[in-house]
């Protein structure tokens, strides 16, 4: 009984000890470099993104940030990595659309839910297109709808990964206009669309006009149209879909969000979106992403955990439609 008292002041002592270090390290934060996760094979569009922008990024902190490319299962692999991560902002990812929708409606890993992880900002948002043969009978996005509508199944579109997101824009594309499309499904690349359409083997590709880039400044492809309401400025000629003569408002694509741990603290939360905004501001990245084809998109944390959830909300509506109608399969 009479070492209760010690051990009390010893226990409140350790509390407080523990309390201070904690803080201190906050405090300090980055104190070593930090690891930015990309879910996606190196040399890709959103690898390219996150590298340009955390490089610009870092000129600003006193340390470094590496990116590290974990492949697999859909960016699966890599939130497994993030998820696992202490939440001192020590580790951070960018996660795309399949992150935020096909993995978990998917149910491909159970339990996982956006509550997992804390967003940090959207930096692009890169819309689905479809683009063309250059010597394509279709001069414009109306054309196209028209042909496929006349004779159904006669178009071959590719997408990347049926099930997935272009196959998902598709699939709305066509429940908008009843137009009716011969669908072929490639390995969720936008290479072996690329390779479809140069030779005949598709009419047209539903993916980034980012991706299509070398072929669209070459001439041997062209874009029709960008499922967006904004102007690409990088492809001044392609015409957002609200813009067509058409009535049909279809805007869906991908995206790249920062994202850390789940608990990682407000402090470093606001530091990374901070430093991240700056370099995102930048005459560099802004200039960089034009000549690439990509439209900066910024949503700070608060914004961007709001749009996440409505954007999961609507399309998870959108797929459970179409797998009780048995064109999407869950």
């Amino acid at each position: 009984m009479i070492f209760k008292p010690a051990l009390k002041t010893a226990l409140v002592g350790l509390t407080c000890l523990a309390s201070f270090t904690v803080g201190s390290a906050y405090a300090d934060y980055p104190s070593r470099d930090v690891r930015v996760i990309v879910p996606a094979a190196a040399g890709g569009g959103t690898d390219a993104i996150v590298r340009k922008i955390s490089n610009i990024a870092e000129d600003s902190l006193p340390v470094s940030m590496y990116v590290e490319n974990v492949e697999g299962g859909m960016t699966a692999t890599g939130l497994l990595q993030l998820m696992k991560a202490r939440p001192d902002g020590q580790t951070i990812a960018a996660i795309t659309y399949d992150s935020v929708i096909t993995i978990p409606w998917k149910n491909m890993l159970p339990g996982y839910s956006l509550d997992q992880m804390r967003m940090i900002a959207r930096i692009t948002s890169e819309a689905d297109a479809i683009t063309v043969a250059a010597d394509a009978p279709y001069d414009n996005f109306s054309d196209l709808i028209a042909a496929a509508k006349e004779t159904p199944d006669s178009i071959r579109l590719g997408v990347q990964n049926m099930g997935g997101r272009t196959y998902l824009t598709l699939l709305q594309l066509q429940e908008m206009t009843g137009a009716e499309f011969k669908i072929v499904s490639y390995d969720n690349s936008a290479a072996t669309q690329k390779e479809a359409l140069l030779n005949g083997e598709v009419d047209g590709v539903v993916t980034s006009l980012g991706d299509l880039a070398p072929l669209i400044e070459s001439g041997q492809a062209r874009g029709l149209v960008e499922f967006t309401d904004t102007q690409n400025e990088g492809f001044p000629d392609v015409p957002p879909v609200t813009e067509t003569d058409t009535d049909v408002d279809l805007q869906m694509g991908s995206f790249i969000v920062l994202v850390a741990p789940a608990r990682t603290p407000d402090d470093v939360i606001e530091t990374l979106e901070t430093t991240y905004h700056d370099a995102y501001e930048s005459d560099e990245f802004q200039q960089w992403l034009q000549q690439i084809g990509v439209t900066p998109a910024w949503l700070g944390t608060d914004e961007v955990s709001e749009w996440a959830e409505q954007t999961q909300t609507h399309l998870f509506e959108t797929m459970d439609e179409l797998a009780e109608q048995g064109v999407l399969e869950k």
